[in-house]
């Protein structure tokens, strides 16, 4: 390969980094944060998933790339500070307490899930497991790439291990990039800033809308504000 395409190749990486990156901390952004904040916290156990629509061009790719209007998820948990948090894959992956948290969706609207058995399964030394499975990832870089590795991390994929590791359960069914519909224009140009023209079409992927439809789980409240 000659200096030029050298360097024309790295350019092009760079750009779709660039790209990948700020749509990842728009999706994780107080941008869409509405003025109005919900009266009261939801009632929420620890172990609740939490899906909610954000407003980014990512997110939009998503949607129509899973055919779903969720496109974020994360995990309910209570901090020392006795008050409840969503653990979440952005940009990076962080503990955000839950009212900002509702609040920064469209509409205000969200969905919370709960595992069928959680009175059973979900007991305090398992709370902890999650909590102690889900430390490895804090901090850690938001996955544009939407790859399996532990290296960074996408929303759907910190839920889906975080009970993997915790549980053995496994909330929602892991399918292939190509199972996905990647025709829309929208989903097209997310899938060339961010790969390119070598689009991974076996990497095995978890979606939100997956673990929304998993049979382990139970839909608790459906708010919008």
């Amino acid at each position: 390969m000659t200096v030029f395409k050298k360097a024309t190749v790295s350019i092009l990486l760079l750009l779709a980094v660039a790209s990948a990156l700020v749509a990842a901390r728009t999706l994780g952004s107080n941008t869409f944060i509405s003025k109005k904040l919900p009266v009261a916290t939801p009632d929420v156990q620890e172990g609740d998933i939490i899906f909610q629509i954000s407003e980014s061009d990512l997110s939009t790719a998503i949607q129509l790339a899973t055919h779903s209007k969720y496109s974020h998820c994360g995990i309910i948990f209570k901090q020392n500070d006795d008050q409840w948090y969503v653990y979440e894959a952005l940009q990076p992956v962080r503990y955000t307490p839950l009212r900002q948290w509702i609040a920064r969706g469209k509409n205000g609207h969200f969905v919370i899930k709960r595992l069928k058995d959680a009175g059973t399964v979900l007991t305090p030394p398992v709370i902890s497991k999650m909590k102690a499975a889900g430390k490895e990832y804090n901090g850690k870089d938001y996955d544009f790439y939407f790859g399996w590795s532990d290296e960074r991390i996408y929303c759907s994929e910190l839920v889906w291990k975080i009970y993997k590791a915790a549980t053995g359960l496994e909330i929602g069914r892991l399918q292939t990039l190509r199972e996905f519909d990647l025709n829309s224009t929208a989903v097209k140009q997310q899938m060339k800033a961010i790969y390119g023209s070598q689009i991974p079409l076996e990497e095995k992927i978890i979606s939100p809308v997956a673990m929304f439809e998993s049979p382990l789980l139970v839909t608790e409240a459906a708010v919008s504000h």
